[in-house]
């Protein structure tokens, strides 16, 4: 009955630190919160079995995971074990970049939300501590936004879904003190773009190396376990 009365919303989790962080943000705000993951063609299934651990220990109301294959379309070293992912910093959009992933995602999340009659869909996309990803930029979630609100039978009919990116404009370390504060445990999560199938990290890939100096800065000691 107590989530009947709730607002809902969709939140994507990933299983990384950041979507972990917007899920609690999420529940503290009074959202009776449904989580959304993607078995897309990852390297590792150890993201998934971390999304799964986050959304239980979060109290979501569900925890879906959707199966795609976007190793299909290739053009990543996310979704194509061929593609090295880079152990050193490199100039421009990296490899990791997975072409229309969070353009596939948002619209999955989208179509889901209207049929859960929510209204406001949350992501932890950032634009700060970042890999250079395109659609992490604030210009696309508003254009998405705006898509949301022109393209489902919900927009026309006068309601309105907000895409909620609460994370966008901080920092790696920033990010870390706030889910300090709503008690986020960190070591339930995996960020590592390289992990083996027990979620231990690579140490080197920029997800990993974007988290450490994040735990540094933020004087938080660093869960992660390394292989």
């Amino acid at each position: 009955m107590e989530q009947e009365r709730q607002s809902r919303a969709v939140v994507l989790v990933s299983g990384g630190l950041d979507s972990a962080t917007v899920l609690a943000q999420a529940r503290e705000q009074g959202f009776a919160c449904h989580a959304l993951s993607f078995d897309y063609g990852q390297r590792h299934h150890a993201e998934l079995t971390a999304a799964a651990r986050v959304s239980r220990a979060l109290g979501a109301v569900e925890h879906k995971v959707i199966k795609l294959d976007l190793g299909g379309i290739g053009g990543s070293a996310l979704t194509d074990a061929s593609i090295p992912v880079p152990d050193q910093p490199t100039s421009g959009i990296p490899v990791t970049y997975v072409p229309a992933r969070n353009t596939v995602f948002l619209a999955l999340a989208l179509g889901w939300a209207e049929v859960l009659g929510a209204r406001d869909i949350f992501i932890g996309v950032n634009a700060v501590d970042y890999s250079g990803y395109p659609d992490c930029r604030p210009e696309f979630i508003a254009a998405f936004e705006h898509l949301a609100n022109l393209a489902t039978r919900a927009g026309v009919e006068g309601e309105h879904f907000t895409i909620r990116t609460p994370l966008i404009t901080l920092s790696k370390s920033q990010i870390i003190r706030e889910g300090a504060r709503l008690g986020m445990d960190y070591a339930l999560t995996v960020s590592c773009y390289s992990a083996d199938e027990q979620g231990r990290a690579c140490g080197v890939c920029d997800s990993c190396r974007l988290r450490a100096a994040g735990f540094e800065a933020a004087g938080i000691p660093d869960p992660t376990v390394y292989r």
